[in-house]
């Protein structure tokens, strides 16, 4: 998956990523990759997440993705350019 231009995503992660920690696991990553955005999971089983920064460190942050902490299997991810969020930081949302 490559990060031509655009460094906003709307991404859906697939697999056993739920009651694994991946929400939390998310937010550490994006706070070290200086990515803005949010994290949450959707009642269907996916994870959601809509990640913004520069080009490279969106890239880097959909590549830990495809591998997702230790207890998560990841089995595909989905993601669509979007405007960026209107806050700075990452924070874990309610599910939806």
């Amino acid at each position: 998956m490559t990060v031509l231009e655009k460094s906003t995503y709307r991404v859906r992660v697939t697999g056993r990523v739920q009651g694994v920690c991946f929400r939390d696991w998310t937010k550490n990553q994006a706070c070290r990759l200086q990515i803005s955005g949010w994290v949450r999971n959707r009642r269907d089983g996916t994870v959601e997440a809509l990640i913004s920064g520069s080009p490279e460190n969106i890239q880097e942050m959909l590549n830990v993705f495809e591998v997702g902490p230790s207890a998560a299997h990841v089995t595909s991810i989905r993601l669509k350019s979007c405007d960026p969020p209107l806050d700075r930081g990452f924070k874990q949302l309610v599910t939806a």
